[in-house]
């Protein structure tokens, strides 16, 4: 009798705790569906007809990014505008500067130990051609319009496949593409790029925010009549499997 009565208590309790599971978890579904509603109609607004492009690069940004397709194209977003500008309107184009841009951030995240709100907020000033936030990236510039110059005029001398734009007078017009490009090729030199998707693979913390960043495509899905949900499923059981490994 008492055995019983503890295992009915138990069950009880197992029962209330799953339902209040439930109820969370279909709520944050539906916020983070209608949230990733928005966030595509600003994709297709700003890309176009390489939309799907920028959205199938949001979706796989949790191995390459330690994002989730939400956060991607909201960072995508932010600074598209001034990216399709310097590339003279090609969609395609611009959404694999952005998605290059993205991952940069990450990388220098992980690489220098910045916080990455503050390397997205120097990257939205550098589309406004700020660049007093340029030391956020820790790669050894201030933040100064000169400065920029000189990270790219460095790039130029590390690749010489990347030549910026300058004007009649052969300055620097310090277009978007062109930091974003110089940018890319500094980190490279210095060893960082490629750090976020091999730590997503190889170390703990890396693989943990891989993890989450599935979750919580997944659990987006969820409120999605059109969303693989096998795949997700997959991504995330693979990014467990990921972090116990490690």
């Amino acid at each position: 009798s008492s055995g019983l009565k503890t295992a009915a208590k138990i069950g009880t309790a197992a029962v209330g705790a799953a339902a209040a599971g439930i109820t969370a978890l279909t709520k944050s579904a539906v916020e983070n569906y209608a949230e990733y509603e928005q966030l595509v109609g600003g994709v297709e607004t700003l890309f176009k007809s390489s939309s799907d492009t920028v959205v199938q690069y949001a979706q796989n940004a949790y191995k390459t990014a330690g994002m989730s397709a939400n956060e991607y194209m909201s960072t995508v977003t932010s600074f598209s505008a001034s990216l399709l500008q310097s590339l003279g309107g090609d969609t395609e184009k611009a959404a694999q500067y952005a998605d290059m841009a993205i991952t940069d951030m990450s990388d220098n995240a992980n690489k220098m130990g910045s916080g990455m709100e503050s390397i997205q907020t120097a990257y939205q000033g550098f589309a406004k051609q700020n660049y007093t936030m340029l030391d956020n990236l820790k790669l050894g510039y201030g933040g100064t319009a000169s400065e920029m110059a000189r990270l790219i005029e460095d790039a130029e001398k590390l690749d010489s496949s990347f030549t910026a734009a300058r004007d009649e007078n052969g300055k620097l017009t310090m277009s978007y593409a062109d930091v974003v490009d110089a940018i890319h090729i500094v980190q490279t030199n210095m060893g960082i790029t490629g750090t976020t998707a091999k730590e997503a693979s190889s170390t703990i913390q890396g693989s943990v925010s891989s993890m989450k960043a599935a979750w919580d495509n997944l659990v987006t899905g969820l409120a999605d009549d059109n969303a693989d949900i096998d795949a997700l499923l997959n991504d995330f059981v693979d990014s467990v499997f990921t972090v116990l490994d490690n």
